[in-house]
């Protein structure tokens, strides 16, 4: 099976953690026959760097004729003092609303092998398994009016949070779906107490459930989903919720596992196009050090694999070599605890599990 996948390393530590995906990917394709066909563009600061914007008309396109994308990360401290609206932040909401990226997919599941790594007590957090599914085109993020202004003699600033009906349909029969292949359980997190557009999500949700009767509808307010998040894990199956919280929560998530090294995502369209990145930022003071934690890189791969292209055996290839490189002992420093245990950099890190995904 030949792909096109359009590949952007963006800044930071992403094109180190990007080049170990590929050493797996490229394992992939001679033991399954697949060619799987790279081109590069620029996002992010090297976008700015080089065209004044974080994401060239050029690069869009490009994405739009891929059969996926795969993405580092985007951002640098040096780009802070510019005007918000060429951050390389940008480039990364242009591209998701440019493919129509709503649904964004996260999944938390602690391996046995890295429950040590997480700051919370075993008995919380092992057997812990969360899909958080993030609504990733709308609300706030992407609502007008937005700006600056003057009122009453004083500065301004003010978002919108605005949903439509069509989708919190869209993006509540994804979390539906996806709890019909898993323990058919789904809590929608919201802040219905204080909030119009959220007493408008969970009225929109609970009519989409109607359509499930197998799966078992909750609803939680962020605050308290927060907490949960933290006291009782295990209590969650599939977690849907806006494009804010969800940017808040799937980052809480990351001390389930320990580290965000280990997080992967998928955003999905309702095209064919599907953008695949690790949940961590581009860590720029780490770049060129070969010491952060390429798996969460490697796993979005995995998603590419089994979301973009529906090729499941493969992906599990690699989730498999990733839990056995992790139980042979090799570790990054995220998740390096004791002395049993064997540090390996970046690099290795992706060479072992390339390696691994290679072995019959």
């Amino acid at each position: 099976m030949n792909k096109k996948i359009l590949v952007l390393k963006g800044d930071g530590i992403g094109p180190e953690v990007v080049n170990q995906a590929l050493k797996v990917l490229d394992a992939i394709s001679q033991k399954y026959n697949h060619k799987f066909e790279y081109t590069e563009a620029l996002i992010g600061g090297v976008a700015i760097d080089k065209y004044g914007v974080p994401l060239p008309e050029e690069t869009l396109d490009m994405a739009k004729a891929s059969d996926a994308v795969f993405l580092g990360a985007v951002g640098d401290w040096k780009y802070d003092k510019l005007d918000p609206s060429i951050r390389p932040e940008k480039g990364l909401l242009g591209i998701r609303k440019g493919l129509g990226l709503f649904a964004n997919l996260r999944p938390v599941k602690i391996l046995d092998e890295l429950v040590s790594s997480s700051p919370l007590k075993e008995n919380l957090i092992k057997g812990a398994d969360i899909m958080i599914i993030r609504e990733l085109t709308g609300g706030v993020y992407f609502g007008e009016p937005k700006g600056e202004d003057t009122k009453n003699g004083e500065r301004i600033a003010f978002n919108t949070m605005l949903y439509s009906e069509s989708e919190v349909r869209r993006i509540a029969k994804v979390a539906f779906e996806t709890a019909m292949k898993r323990n058919k359980k789904v809590c929608s997190v919201d802040k219905a107490n204080v909030l119009d557009v959220s007493r408008f999500w969970r009225e929109i949700v609970t009519d989409v459930a109607k359509e499930y009767p197998k799966v078992e509808l909750s609803h939680m307010y962020v605050d308290n989903a927060a907490m949960q998040l933290v006291i009782h894990p295990k209590q969650f199956d599939v977690i849907l919720t806006s494009n804010l919280f969800g940017d808040i929560l799937s980052d809480e998530a990351s001390v389930l596992s320990g580290s965000l090294g280990l997080l992967p995502s998928a955003s999905l369209s309702e095209g064919k196009v599907g953008m695949f990145e690790p949940c961590h930022g581009s860590a720029p003071d780490f770049k060129g050090l070969n010491r952060l934690n390429p798996i969460a890189t490697i796993l979005s791969a995995a998603m590419m694999l089994k979301y973009g292209f529906g090729m499941e055996e493969e992906a599990k290839a690699v989730e498999t070599a990733v839990l056995e490189i992790l139980k042979q002992g090799y570790r990054t420093e995220d998740i390096f605890k004791n002395e049993d245990e064997k540090l390996v950099g970046t690099s290795k890190m992706g060479d072992l599990i390339a390696e691994q995904v290679s072995k019959k």
